[in-house]
């Protein structure tokens, strides 16, 4: 017997995504024993879920507080013994929540894991497609084995969730990460498993990206990595990303020098040259997705993230590494950041 699942949802002013994601658990193959939405104070009515949908809808006073405290309030609803975390602008696949479970049910050492957007985001506009493409292939390409954990599509066992004390409220962290990591931590395993999908429905217009990428990753991925005192190996932070953060600030310093010396163009050309090198699956995948004109688009928008992302980490990676050292006290309760 299959043990009893909850999605858990929430949402702020996304109503329209939200009756998308409703249509797509109500056809799931494993229908969900329980769904919670938890509106984050939006200023707009949600949709009403089909009446197949076992939903319960609640509303945070006082909002919006966040989405991480939106998910620990569903969980406190939550019956189920398997939490499964979906966020409002995801269009689950038919079979991702049974894939879900079975995988924790054929693995009972796993403790959480997590899927992967698919390579069909909804959202035409090109740096949509970029960014949730560029998601996608990061996804496909991780580690099995993960010390992190996503909660656009993933699901988690409900006792190693309380046993660490649900979503820290910390601003000051990558807080699905953050679960990934405590979980690690107490000895449970999570993994990735990339064959579990949802169509992501969410549109990005350049400056969003450009914000998210800083605030909502680099800034907080910096100080997990100066509390840690190491870089992991995968994702985003992968070597072979490293190297190309490095080219390309080569490439920039050299096209910068120009002006000075016009042979420095070269060096620039060889530049650029070395990041296409290290990321040539990369750039097959997106030719292969929108064409070579897209992956060109895609090529120019990766190099501009590489250059502020590690721009954001030289700039606080000492601030914090000063911090961490200067505080040796223990982790606070429910998160990792001192």
């Amino acid at each position: 017997m299959k043990p009893t699942l909850t999605v858990i949802v929430p949402v702020y002013n996304d109503s329209a995504n939200l009756a998308v994601c409703y249509a797509a658990l109500s056809r799931s193959t494993r229908p969900p024993d329980q769904v919670i939405v938890i509106d984050d104070g939006s200023s707009e009515p949600l949709p009403e879920p089909p009446e197949t949908l076992p939903v319960l809808q609640l509303r945070l006073p006082d909002g919006p507080q966040g989405s991480f405290v939106a998910r620990n309030r569903g969980v406190s609803r939550a019956r189920g013994e398997i939490l499964v975390f979906v966020d409002a602008d995801v269009r689950v696949h038919k079979d991702a929540l049974d894939r879900l479970v079975t995988y924790l049910c054929d693995h009972p050492s796993v403790a959480a894991v997590f899927g992967s957007y698919d390579d069909a985001p909804a959202a035409p506009h090109w740096v949509s497609r970029y960014k949730n493409l560029m998601h996608h292939y990061v996804h496909q390409h991780a580690k099995r084995e993960a010390a992190s954990f996503w909660t656009g599509l993933g699901a988690i066992r409900r006792s190693a969730f309380d046993a660490v004390g649900g979503f820290s409220t910390n601003a000051r962290t990558v807080r699905d990460i953050d679960m990934g990591i405590r979980l690690a931590h107490a000895g449970h395993r999570v993994h990735v498993a990339p064959e579990i999908q949802g169509t992501h429905l969410k549109r990005w217009s350049f400056r969003k990206m450009i914000r998210s990428d800083i605030l909502d990753r680099a800034i907080p991925w910096t100080r997990l990595i100066a509390h840690a005192g190491s870089l992991p190996d995968d994702l985003n932070l992968a070597v072979s990303s490293r190297w190309s953060a490095a080219f390309a600030w080569a490439g920039l310093v050299s096209l910068a020098a120009v002006p000075l010396w016009g042979p420095a163009v070269i060096a620039c050309l060889l530049c650029l040259g070395a990041v296409a090198l290290l990321n040539r699956a990369l750039w097959r995948f997106m030719a292969a997705h929108g064409g070579g004109l897209f992956a060109v688009g895609a090529f120019c928008l990766y190099t501009l993230y590489l250059l502020y992302s590690s721009a954001t980490f030289v700039v606080v990676f000492p601030l914090e590494r000063a911090k961490t050292l200067g505080d040796r006290s223990a982790p606070k309760q429910g998160g990792i950041w001192p």
